[in-house]
């Protein structure tokens, strides 16, 4: 069996704030407890993180303001030095890169989303997505066609001449991704690039996106403070709190097993039946064993599936993967308790 080896890996990673934090990392015995480093004068940003981010996964790390959660994004992406531990970028040793490393790695392989578009006024959508191929060198045709393929990508064609102040602000949020992406990066950070955005184009940016994610494939570090949009977007979640990931997993288990008090207590008024999907119930079973009649698809919500719970009267119904394999059994009273709540 071939193992998967992460995009991205962070081991043990603490991010202190102060005079000298790494000389003082590297001086101690042991791990320092909050109340130790908070009295020799640090601040604590991200504290003893480990988690691992995979080829073509979405992982959304969020958390309230303070938590750690921007701070350890530009730890992944080298904007801040790490004060211990280890990143790796597809097995580099992201701290030890050179200068020009770092800015090939950047160039070639990272694209950047933030909440503050950051667009240049001065020039046109065109002249936007175009900069970062310039910057690398490129000649003018070829930026010239990459920008126009990507801003068609994301739904701005038409606009290529218009400049940020003819836009709103989710088209100039467009710019921004097509700006990124157009140096067609393995792995892109996202943070809180949505934030600003009012309700109804926020939701139509996370549409925007998955749609893109689709089509690309890429590997994607998304920051949110919304736990609906983390919710909506994830193949994983990293919470996090007082800069430690309390739990890093699906979003099925993070709201069916909470791994802390504080997680259940985030996530103690969602609605379970919204988020868990019935390939997150099925339970194994051997062949001979799956029940027979229609069967439910792995990646529907038990919110959708409530009307066919409550009109079947099977005690258990087959799941089957995208591919129509059935590859597990959902108990039905099981999923109808998450959708009323669970009998006294």
């Amino acid at each position: 069996m071939i193992v998967q080896q992460p995009v991205i890996s962070c081991q043990n990673v603490w991010k202190l704030f102060g005079p000298a934090p790494t000389g003082y990392m590297s001086a101690l015995q042991e791990v320092p407890d909050p109340e130790t480093i908070r009295a020799a004068g640090y601040v604590t940003a991200v504290r003893d993180v480990t988690l691992d981010v995979m080829k073509g996964e979405i992982l959304v790390i969020m958390g309230l303001s303070g938590s750690g959660k921007s701070t350890l994004l530009r730890c992944m992406s080298r904007l801040l030095d790490v004060s211990d531990g280890l990143i790796e970028v597809e097995g580099q040793d992201l701290g030890a890169l050179s200068e020009r490393g770092l800015i090939e790695l950047r160039r070639n392989k990272m694209g950047m989303v933030f909440q503050n578009f950051g667009l240049l006024p001065h020039r046109t959508v065109l002249g936007n997505v175009s900069f970062p191929l310039e910057m690398r060198g490129q000649n003018r045709h070829a930026c010239h066609d990459r920008a126009l393929e990507v801003i068609e990508l994301v739904g701005l064609a038409g606009r290529e001449n218009h400049f940020p102040h003819e836009l709103s602000g989710g088209q100039q949020q467009r710019v921004g991704i097509a700006r990124s992406l157009a140096i067609e990066p393995d792995i892109w950070f996202l943070d809180e690039p949505f934030s600003s955005l009012d309700p109804l184009i926020r939701s139509e940016m996370q549409e925007e996106f998955m749609r893109l994610q689709a089509v690309l494939g890429k590997t994607i570090v998304f920051i949110t403070h919304d736990f609906d949009e983390a919710l909506r977007l994830a193949d994983r979640i990293a919470i996090m709190k007082d800069g430690v990931v309390e739990q890093c997993d699906t979003p099925e288990r993070i709201v069916l097993e909470p791994a802390t008090p504080y997680i259940a207590k985030f996530t103690e008024n969602i609605d379970k039946a919204r988020v868990v999907r019935a390939g997150g119930m099925m339970v194994q079973g051997l062949p001979g064993t799956l029940p027979k009649g229609e069967a439910v698809f792995a990646d529907s919500t038990i919110q959708n599936l409530a009307r066919m719970l409550v009109d079947d009267d099977r005690d258990s119904l087959p799941v089957q993967a995208p591919d129509g394999k059935i590859i597990g059994i959902l108990d039905r009273q099981d999923a109808l308790d998450l959708v009323v709540g669970s009998r006294p």
